[in-house]
């Protein structure tokens, strides 16, 4: 504030020197603008700490966002295609999930790296021009970690994790990590137009039994009144340490697992700008019985086993 000060008196001095003999209205009107001047100085580097963008030292972390590519009430009526590039969505989050143009498989993102579990059983990493329908992700800043009870399955782990949130009426991110002593997840396969709806889809789904293998949960719980935007409550996708499976989770049985949990208070949603969407019949599925039967029940027989 002093340096404010100093500054005033310095431009009221300059417009003084530079006018003496001018008329007492003219020194009136520049001394009104030398003030609108000052104001500027006081908004933009009056204050003790003046910021500096990209100072490391003055900068404080974003409250988390949950961003969504369209919904899942869009994908569950067939609108299998999106305009929304992985370059692009990795700009929104390093953590999440979703699926690919086609329904090529589960999305999951770990660390910034979107990975690709296919219904054949195999996971790459695609190519930052693939391109997804449907997508959810966050940038997860990691604090304190809990371990899970040893031999706590799908149901009993949402059922410890919903005691100890503050409130029902969030979002939240997930990220679990560990040994699994079992785990169930499943991938849909790549689909030709025209697109079947989701239902009928996952009726030909691949579901994969794995046993004692280690790896990462990412998701998401969302709140009741996300129906037809999302699935409420748990949904969660899973990769292995090695990089060699994942997809939908289905169920599990924890061993040695550590839970990362992050609230959320801020939702945003990039719709499609494409006819599919445009013209869809939404919502699809308006009692929501749909995508929890999509979400949570295996549909199929198992296709391989680890």
């Amino acid at each position: 504030m002093t340096r404010c000060i100093f500054v005033m008196a310095s431009l009221m001095s300059c417009i003084d020197a530079m006018l003496p003999g001018s008329p007492q209205h003219t020194r009136r009107a520049l001394g009104k603008w030398g003030g609108l001047l000052l104001l500027a100085v006081l908004t933009v580097g009056c204050g003790s700490n003046p910021a500096i963008v990209g100072s490391p030292a003055d900068a404080k972390p974003h409250p988390a966002v949950l961003t969504q590519v369209s919904t899942l009430d869009a994908l569950m009526g067939g609108v299998y295609d999106g305009e929304t590039t992985l370059a692009q969505l990795k700009q929104y989050g390093n953590l999440g999930l979703g699926t690919f143009n086609t329904l090529d498989g589960e999305m999951v993102v770990v660390d910034g790296h979107v990975y690709q579990a296919r219904a054949d059983g195999k996971v790459n990493e695609p190519p930052d021009s693939t391109q997804t329908p449907f997508a959810a992700v966050t940038f997860f800043q990691a604090g304190k970690t809990r371990p899970a009870a040893t031999g706590l399955d799908f149901a009993r782990l949402q059922q410890t994790l919903d005691s100890q949130l503050p409130s029902k009426n969030l979002f939240y991110a997930f990220r679990l990590e560990g040994r699994f002593q079992s785990i169930k997840v499943r991938s849909v396969p790549r689909q030709s137009r025209p697109y079947p709806i989701l239902p009928d889809v996952v009726k030909k789904q691949a579901v994969f039994d794995l046993e004692n293998v280690e790896g990462v949960l990412v998701g998401f719980r969302s709140p009741a009144f996300a129906k037809g935007l999302n699935a409420p409550g748990y949904h969660l996708h899973f990769l292995s340490k090695d990089k060699q499976a994942g997809g939908h989770v289905l169920d599990f049985v924890t061993d040695k697992v550590e839970v990362a949990t992050q609230p959320i208070h801020d939702f945003r949603m990039l719709l499609p700008q494409d006819q599919d969407f445009y013209t869809a019949t939404l919502p699809f599925d308006p009692s929501g019985d749909m995508a929890r039967q999509v979400e949570t029940k295996p549909l199929a027989s198992p296709a391989g086993k680890n």
